[in-house]
């Protein structure tokens, strides 16, 4: 236990430096503050800008492969790859009577068929 006149170290948890001051105190300075809460949020952040990025991209490649007014097109899972598709990232499914899963990437879905093909579809009523 500390005596009333002894005071316990307390390093900044950023720059590591002696931290003065209140006793709830972590950080040296704003800069270590700020420094130290961008790091921690920077990995999560990183995270999430790679997968909205990636379903941002799914989203643009079924979009450009569907003709203009097309409600539908057939392509098949190898073209998809070759474009850079990632089948990996959806937003969410819908799986009809019949047990078909759609995929979907906001309002662009496919559906996989047999012989590695792929239906892609375009809800607006998503």
């Amino acid at each position: 236990m500390l005596q009333p006149n002894q005071t316990q170290s307390r390093n900044c948890l950023s720059c590591g430096k002696p931290v003065k001051g209140r006793s709830d105190k972590k950080f040296c300075d704003d800069y270590c503050r700020n420094n130290y809460n961008n790091q921690l949020k920077g990995v999560d952040s990183l995270l999430i800008r790679n997968i909205n990025n990636a379903l941002k991209k799914n989203r643009h490649l079924l979009a450009t492969l569907l003709p203009e007014g097309e409600k539908t097109i057939k392509t098949t899972q190898d073209k998809l790859l070759a474009i850079g598709f990632n089948f990996k990232y959806f937003t969410h499914q819908y799986i009809t009577q019949k047990g078909n899963i759609y995929h979907y990437c906001y309002d662009h879905g496919y559906l996989h068929l047999e012989n590695n093909y792929i239906l892609i579809v375009a809800d607006k009523d998503v």
